[in-house]
This record gives structure tokens, sequence and C-alpha cells, in this order.
């Protein structure tokens, strides 16, 4: 799965990644993205990519009530396309999610450890991601990080794509984020057939950091110290 991860890039590298329009937007880097949070990604948009924010775990578009219990952060890529959360959204709503790198974790006797997987270049990653959108029901009041929407306004919300984990991140969890390539971004945009399969273990790099990500409210630059 893919729990936490970080967005620390500026805009004009996103921008020149994507191929993206000039659109200049204000990235503060975020280094503990968590479930509930609005998260920057990459969607189509009148045939043109467009950075949006969406809120990090899908809520289906048939949900009557957008509850916490359905705000999905993962979807299985082996089955996404036939899950009735997701399959809407796989047919004609997919995003790219840039990270910096993601965090995963190994339980020790003495301390949950979390690792921060990134690439070896230094460069972002590109996620495949899913987003729906949902209008709220009359009558019904949120919570949480949804409390700001009222009955009638509409939320965009988002998943992250997975797979079974390459040989690197398979030391620390079964299961890792679809990492596309640069040459599948628009096929995966356009709605097209991409393989979702795990990226090559010797593009990443895994090593233990401090266990302040652990806690979601901390969102600064010593989550990424050394552990």
């Amino acid at each position: 799965m893919c729990g936490r991860f970080t967005q620390t890039f500026s805009w004009r590298k996103i921008h020149d990644l994507l191929s993206m329009p000039e659109q200049p937007v204000e990235l503060a880097p975020r280094y503990n993205v968590a479930p509930g949070q609005k998260i920057a990604a990459v969607r189509m948009e009148e045939d043109q990519r467009r950075l949006v924010w969406l809120h990090w775990g899908l809520i289906p578009g048939w949900a009557e009530d957008p509850a916490v219990r359905y705000r999905l952060i993962n979807a299985r890529s082996e089955t996404a396309s036939s899950k009735p959360s997701f399959r809407a959204a796989f047919r004609s709503r997919r995003c790219l999610i840039p990270a910096s790198g993601f965090y995963e974790w190994r339980r020790t006797p003495a301390v949950r450890q979390p690792y921060l997987i990134s690439r070896v270049d230094g460069q972002p990653m590109v996620f495949a991601g899913l987003w729906e959108h949902l209008t709220v029901p009359h009558g019904k009041n949120l919570t949480g990080s949804l409390a700001a929407f009222g009955p009638g306004e509409r939320i965009e919300t988002c998943t992250i794509l997975t797979t079974a984990a390459n040989t690197l991140v398979a030391q620390v969890h079964d299961r890792m984020p679809v990492i596309l390539p640069p040459e599948a971004f628009g096929a995966w945009l356009g709605g097209d057939q991409v393989a979702l399969m795990p990226c090559a273990p010797e593009t990443l790099e895994s090593r233990p950091v401090s266990t302040a990500v652990n806690d979601y409210r901390n969102d600064d630059p010593r989550c990424l110290d050394p552990a």
C-alpha cells in the first residue's frame, strides 16, 4: 500500500516533467502527506494537463453518504478496472500524482521504523491515480478534513494505484505505488491501456528515517532525517 508520501518539488520541476502549460502555482513543500489531506495531482482539462488539488481518499461517486468508511486511499491495480468503487474512474477519471518519495514501515521489537523510498537520481516519481467527484447531499454535515464542504458543494477525491512490490520495496512491504515512466503519462491520462507493473528496483533507493513521520501532524524536514 501507500499510506504516506512527500511532495517537496517546485512547480517548475513538475511543469517540465509533465509537459504542462504555463500556470505557475505556489507549491509549499510537504514532508508527510497523509490520507484525508489535499494533494497536488495532474489531470486532463479541456485537452490540457492541469495541476489540481484533490483530497486523498477516494469517495465513490455512487456513495449516498460521503462517510469516512468510503474513503479509499489505495486501489489495487489488478482489480481497479472491475471493482465498483473504482471502475468508473478507471475508465474516464485518471490522474497523475507526483511525489518526491513514499514511506513504508518495518516493525521491530523496539519501534515502528519508517523507510523513505525515493528515486536514485533525485527526480520526482509519478504515481498512477484515479479521481472522483461527489456532491454533498442536503442534510449531511461532514466532519474532519471535509468539514468545510456544505450541502450542494462538490468534493473531488483521489486514490493511488498499487502493485506488487519490487525486490527493493519488498524488504519492508509487499505492495508499492504504481510508478509510471514518462512515456506512459499520456496514455494513462488518455484512458489507454498501460502496464501497471512495479518499477525496476535499481531506479529506487530506500533508507530508514526519523520516527517523526509516524505522527501525521509532523510535516517538516525532520521527517527526512536519518534514523
